[in-house]
């Protein structure tokens, strides 16, 4: 995970500092829980914890490298006026880094980092992990759809501290060259939230 730090250091620099104080609430809290309950919890999140990390670990070592190039952000036209669309960047131009793990059953799993342009030509930070399930169409050609969690940092969003989504994610190409595209919903009833098909490539290599 070393590359993503070093491409990325606002991110990595601030997720450490979220977790630290993440773990401090959770001590506090089981500090206040009775000696079994505390156990009994320690115990899970040593569990769930140690199963991400073997995850992530399997994912470095054993998945391709692979190359991110961003992108084109389409704002929904139900959601925003023609003047509002017209003052947004839609060419979220960027890049990342990640791996991609490919099971025997055409399945995938990726851990990524990427530096896009925003609505708002401002830098957005992201770091995650995808899966999806993949099913052939012809030949080469596979199309796949599942979900990604990440942390994401923008300027206008608590000044860019990172925050946690979960956001639906489909693709359409090849096992190592596909485009790709993940959904923003809109955030709340009030237009001018979310309602953006995010759009971006995948090359993986060796």
């Amino acid at each position: 995970m070393t590359g993503l730090a070093t491409i990325f250091p606002r991110l990595a620099k601030a997720a450490p500092v979220r977790c630290g104080l993440g773990a401090l609430l959770l001590a506090t809290s089981c500090g206040a829980m009775a000696a079994d309950d505390a156990t009994e919890n320690a115990g899970w999140w040593q569990r769930t914890t140690g199963a991400a990390l073997a995850k992530a670990e399997k994912i470095n070592a054993q998945g391709k490298t692979t190359l991110l190039l961003s992108g084109y952000s389409y704002h929904g036209r139900n959601t925003y006026t023609s003047e509002r669309i017209s003052e947004f960047n839609e060419k979220s131009w960027g890049a990342g880094i990640g791996k991609t793990l490919r099971h025997p059953n055409g399945n995938e799993e990726y851990l990524y980092g990427m530096a896009i342009s925003d609505s708002h030509y401002d830098p957005q930070f992201m770091a995650g992990y995808a899966y999806q399930w993949v099913w052939p169409l012809a030949g080469p050609l596979e199309i796949g759809a599942g979900w990604t969690a990440l942390l994401i940092s923008r300027t206008d969003t608590w000044g860019g501290v990172p925050f946690p989504v979960a956001l639906p994610l489909i693709s359409l190409g090849t096992p190592d060259a596909k485009l790709m595209a993940a959904y923003i919903p809109r955030l709340s009833s009030n237009k001018g939230n979310g309602d953006v098909l995010y759009i971006f490539g995948r090359i993986n290599f060796n």
